[in-house]
């Protein structure tokens, strides 16, 4: 698997921090954000291949997130979120997320699906 710039989105600063080290040893650049703001600036001033986002956030949902930076490219998104019901899901897709993740994250899958997306 190739390395990624990765935005990873998360309010929970420990599973936010864990995660992106996890990410890191594998060989990706995670800029990590706690809220929708703090990742849009992220997202303005990096080169960014894939966005992984909780969708619960505290200043807005991480599907208000990708539909904002979908606006203006084509950036791929993995949400992740505390269901795996069929509504979480469409809602995901509907907002321009490509794939979903229930809580607590598998880092094998995750890797999975970041493989998936940037074949």
């Amino acid at each position: 698997m190739r390395t990624l710039r990765l935005l990873l989105v998360e309010d929970h600063l420990d599973s936010a921090e864990l995660l992106a080290e996890m990410l890191q040893r594998h060989g990706h650049t995670v800029h990590v954000a706690t809220t929708v703001s703090g990742a849009l600036e992220v997202a303005q001033r990096e080169v960014i291949d894939v966005v992984v986002s909780d969708v619960g956030l505290p200043d807005a949902s991480g599907y208000d997130l990708m539909r904002k930076l979908r606006e203006t490219s084509t950036i791929k998104g993995i949400a992740i979120t505390g269901s795996s019901g069929a509504q979480e899901v469409q809602r995901g897709r509907e907002a321009g997320f490509s794939a979903h993740l229930t809580k607590p994250v598998s880092l094998r899958r995750l890797e999975q699906e970041l493989e998936a997306l940037t074949r």
